[in-house]
């Protein structure tokens, strides 16, 4: 016979309504009753009804990622299933389930998000990215739907919880560090514009070489896409001026390593001939030739804090939006 809350309920020597809030991951129940309650469960072999809980309970026991748009170019880069390992992590914790969803284009995104909110498919939401003019933010502020961000909102800042390295202090570190091996030709390579990341990364940049009297050039900055060919893309564009940097601040890890490749086709060497520092340090970074110079923005832990704020809104009705900064750190290499 399949056990039943009353049989676990029994054999913890608690009430039946004490297993449902351990269930239900309720906080106020202590360590000790947690782990006698589930040692019970163990033992009979007992395994929640989440479906027919949801019905009752009217949550799904399950939270969404909202993942930027060419999702099956976005997973070529580590950054990616880093911070889902984060958000897992913690949803592991709470027992809470996945659900992931994109699109090939903003509006589908948007789209795609209309039915989940109006569905009640999730109990809440992950935003892995921050755009300029974010339509999905402004929905869900106006749904008062509960959602964090990975990464600074553009607007609405002061109503929104989000999860976010200091990326102008950072990138003013990787410029500086450039600035103070010699160089006063440094590049930026990043993303689009209508990134927030690539805003404040720009803006760190600018503030390092300004603060160190380095001309600042517009023909320095070039945006392609993160990944592999887009950091090709701009070598070969900032290589074929007629005063090629010397020196690259680059946004991503994925990019820099197309990069070292093209570069080593025209025959020259990142360390040698060229100097860079990148973002993310991903696992890759140290194992590449050279050993790139990289910022380690704790991946992992932005998608935990994420997931783990998410929760904080979904439990609690009158949680206040916070801010959460996760500590960044310059890995020197030997780029």
């Amino acid at each position: 016979m399949t056990p039943t809350i009353k049989d676990v309920a029994k054999l913890a020597n608690v009430a039946p309504s004490t297993v449902s809030r351990v269930i239900a991951n309720n906080p106020k129940i202590s360590e000790e009753t947690t782990r006698t309650v589930r040692s019970a469960m163990d033992k009979l072999g007992y395994h929640p009804n989440y479906t027919a809980r949801s019905l009752v309970s009217k949550n799904t026991q399950t939270i969404g990622i909202v993942m930027p748009s060419s999702a099956e170019n976005v997973f070529q880069n580590p950054f990616f299933p880093e911070v889902i390992r984060g958000i897992s992590t913690k949803s592991h914790e709470k027992r809470y389930g996945l659900y992931m969803t994109t699109g090939h284009s903003e509006e589908e995104i948007v789209s795609g998000v209309h039915d989940i909110v109006q569905g009640r498919r999730v109990d809440g939401l992950v935003l892995l990215y921050s755009a300029v003019n974010d339509q999905l933010m402004d929905y869900l502020l106006e749904k008062n739907f509960p959602f964090t961000v990975i990464g600074k909102p553009f607007q609405n800042e002061d109503q929104i919880t989000f999860v976010d390295n200091d990326n102008e202090q950072a990138s003013l570190e990787a410029t500086d560090h450039l600035i103070e091996q010699g160089h006063d030709r440094i590049a930026f390579v990043g993303g689009g514009m209508e990134l927030v990341v690539t805003v404040d990364r720009i803006t760190g940049y600018r503030k390092a070489l300004e603060a160190n009297h380095t001309t600042f050039r517009e023909d320095y900055i070039v945006h392609h896409e993160f990944l592999q060919e887009g950091g090709r893309d701009a070598i070969r564009e900032l290589m074929s001026l007629e005063e090629p940097p010397t020196a690259l601040v680059v946004s991503d890890d994925i990019m820099a390593f197309g990069i070292v490749g093209s570069l080593e086709e025209m025959g020259l060497h990142v360390g040698k001939d060229i100097s860079m520092v990148s973002f993310n340090n991903v696992i890759f970074s140290k194992l590449s030739n050279p050993a790139l110079t990289s910022v380690d923005i704790n991946i992992f832990q932005l998608g935990y804090e994420a997931a783990n704020c998410l929760f904080d809104l979904i439990e609690e009705e009158d949680a206040k939006p916070r801010k959460i900064t996760v500590p960044h750190q310059l890995v020197v290499r030997n780029s």
